[in-house]
C-alpha cells in the first residue's frame, strides 16, 4: 500500500480571477422568483456554498463563465438555479442542455434538476447516455423536455439521428469539463456545439484547468468570465527531502525511494536525455513499468507515453525539463529531481507537479557535492532550509514489485472511423460484462484508440475483445509493453 495519501484533481494557477472561498450568503439576496427561494429552504439550501457565492451572480446576469470548483463544492446548484432562470416552462422545447462526462453524473444532475425545479410547474428533465437502450429515450425525445441532461457521445448520437433539436436552446453547461478532455470527448463536444444556437449562454465548471479548457473556451465561449476558487484550508502541502548522493549511486537512489515510498505515479526529472535513458533502463530490469519523455521522441511516441502515464498504466515517466513543460498529472503522488537544476524556477515548476492545492505529495532531490551550490541557491530563492537524509534510512516496504494499477490497450482505430469513447465502454461493460470501475480513461486520438484496463484483467480483455466488436465491427488490439 502507499505511503502516499490519494487525493482529488486540483488546478494549475491560472490568470483567472481568483475568489476567495467565503460562503454563507443568503440565496436571497440574488434575483431569484419567491416560488424558487421557498424551494430551496424546503429542500434545506440555507446559504450559498463558495463557488454558488461566486458564480450565480455573473451566470444570472447573462454572462458566459468558466468557474473552476471540485466535485461536492455545490457546483450543480449553481449552474442549475441558472440554467432554470432561463427556462420558459410554457415552452415545450430543449432550452438548456449538460453535458456530463458519464452516466453516473449525469444521473446525479438530473435528479437535482428535478429537486430545484420543483418551484415551476412541469418542467421535464431527460437524461440521454450510453449505456441505456436507445427506445425509451427516442420515446421520451417524441413527448419533449426542457432540459437535457446527457454524455456527449450519446448526444451525438441523437442529433445525428435528428431525435435530439437544439435550435431553442439557450444555455449550454459543460460539467466536469476536464474530465470530458480526459476521456476524449473534445471532437464530440465540438459537434454538438456546432449544432447549438451561437446567441445563448454556455458555463463551463472544471476542477483543473488543462490546455484543452482554454481551446473549448476560444472556440465555443463569448468573453467568459473566470472564477478560480481558493478554499479556506492549508496552501500545498509538498514535503521536501533531500538525499546526498555519490555519482555512482544516483540512479539506485531513485529506486531505493521507489521502494521504501512506494507512490503510485512518480515523475523523475533528469537533466539530459542520456540520463533519462539510463535511467529507464535500471528500473526496467529492476521490473518498474517505466518509460521517457525527451525531445528525440516523435510527436506519436510522446502522445503514446503521456496518455499511458496519465491513465495510470506507467509507474515512473523520466522526462527532461523541456518534454515536461506544462504537464498537468491528476494524482502523482511523487517527484524525484533525479539531477538538481540550475535554476530555481525549473526546481518550483518540477515540485510543482505534485502537491496540488489541499493535497499531499512527496519531491526527493538527490544531490552530490558538486551539486550544493545549487541546492543553496534554491534555498536562497524559495526561502526554506532543506532537510537532509540518508540513503541507508531507505528500506523496502513490501515484498511485492511495484506495479501500476492499469494497463493499456491499443485499439487500431479512432476518430477516422468515427470510434467514440462511449463505443469502447459499451463494449467492454456492456457487451463483455466487464465491471466499469475496472476500465480506466479512454483516449481517442486520429487513428488509435487507447484504453486503460484493471491490470489483474488486462489479458483477458485482450482475448475478449478480440473476439468482439466495438460498434458492430471487429477490431485488431495489442496489449502495451511495459
Amino acid at each position: 500500500m502507499s505511503n502516499i495519501p490519494n487525493r482529488a484533481e486540483t488546478a494549475p494557477a491560472t490568470d483567472a480571477a481568483v475568489t476567495s472561498a467565503a460562503s454563507g450568503t443568503a440565496f436571497a439576496s440574488l434575483p431569484l422568483p419567491p416560488a424558487t427561494l421557498e424551494n430551496l429552504q424546503r429542500l434545506g439550501y440555507e446559504a450559498m456554498t463558495p463557488i454558488q457565492a461566486a458564480s450565480l451572480p455573473l451566470a444570472l446576469a447573462g454572462h458566459d463563465l468558466i468557474a473552476q470548483a471540485k466535485t461536492g463544492s455545490g457546483k450543480t446548484a449553481a449552474f442549475a438555479l441558472a440554467l432554470l432562470a432561463n427556462l420558459n416552462p410554457r415552452r415545450f422545447a430543449v432550452q438548456a442542455l449538460v453535458l456530463c462526462p458519464t452516466r453516473e453524473l449525469a444521473e446525479q444532475v438530473t435528479q437535482e434538476l428535478r429537486r430545484l425545479a420543483r418551484a415551476e410547474d412541469h418542467v421535464k428533465v431527460l437524461t440521454l447516455c450510453g449505456g441505456s437502450t436507445m427506445r425509451p429515450q427516442l420515446a421520451s425525445l417524441e413527448h419533449g423536455a426542457h432540459v437535457v441532461v446527457g454524455t456527449p457521445g450519446r448526444v451525438l448520437d441523437h442529433l445525428e439521428r435528428g431525435s435530439l433539436k437544439l435550435d431553442a436552446l439557450n444555455t449550454l453547461v459543460l460539467d466536469e469539463a476536464d474530465r470530458m478532455l480526459d476521456m476524449g470527448f473534445f471532437d464530440a463536444i465540438a459537434t454538438v456545439v456546432a449544432q447549438c444556437p451561437k446567441q445563448r449562454q454556455t458555463l463551463l465548471f472544471s476542477a483543473t484547468y488543462p490546455e484543452g479548457i482554454a481551446r473549448l473556451a476560444a472556440a465555443f465561449m463569448r468573453a467568459p468570465k473566470e472564477l478560480k476558487l481558493l478554499a479556506q484550508h492549508a496552501p500545498a502541502k509538498i514535503r521536501q527531502l533531500f538525499f546526498e548522493v555519490r555519482g555512482d549511486e544516483r540512479l539506485h537512489a531513485v529506486s531505493l525511494l521507489l521502494e521504501h515510498y512506494r507512490p503510485v505515479s512518480t515523475l523523475a526529472f533528469c537533466n539530459t536525455k542520456q540520463q533519462c535513458r539510463d535511467l529507464v533502463q535500471v528500473l526496467r530490469a529492476q521490473g518498474y513499468a517505466a518509460l521517457e519523455l525527451h525531445g528525440d521522441l516523435d510527436q506519436r511516441e510522446r502522445d503514446q507515453v503521456m496518455v499511458r502515464f496519465a491513465n495510470r498504466s506507467c509507474s515512473v515517466l523520466v522526462a527532461t525539463d523541456i518534454a515536461a513543460r506544462g504537464l498537468d498529472i491528476a494524482q502523482l503522488e511523487a517527484v524525484i529531481n533525479v539531477d538538481i537544476s540550475p535554476d530555481p524556477a525549473t526546481h518550483t515548476h518540477r515540485i510543482g507537479r505534485t502537491g496540488r492545492v489541499d493535497a499531499e505529495g512527496w519531491a526527493f532531490s538527490l544531490a552530490s557535492l558538486d551539486e550544493m551550490g545549487r541546492v543553496g541557491q534554491i534555498e536562497q530563492a524559495l526561502g526554506f532550509t532543506s532537510e537532509w537524509h540518508k540513503l541507508a534510512e531507505l528500506t523496502r516496504s513490501s515484498d511485492q514489485p511495484l506495479q501500476p494499477p492499469m494497463r493499456t490497450l491499443q485499439i487500431l482505430g479512432g476518430r477516422k472511423e468515427k470510434i467514440r469513447p462511449g463505443d469502447v465502454l459499451g463494449a467492454l461493460t456492456k457487451d463483455l460484462g466487464f465491471a466499469a470501475t475496472q476500465i480506466g480513461k479512454i483516449n481517442v486520438n486520429e487513428f488509435s484508440t487507447y484504453v486503460a484496463v484493471a491490470s489483474d484483467i488486462a489479458t483477458e480483455v485482450l482475448e475478449r475483445l478480440s473476439a468482439g466488436k466495438v460498434k458492430g465491427r471487429s477490431v485488431k488490439l495489442r496489449l502495451l509493453d511495459r
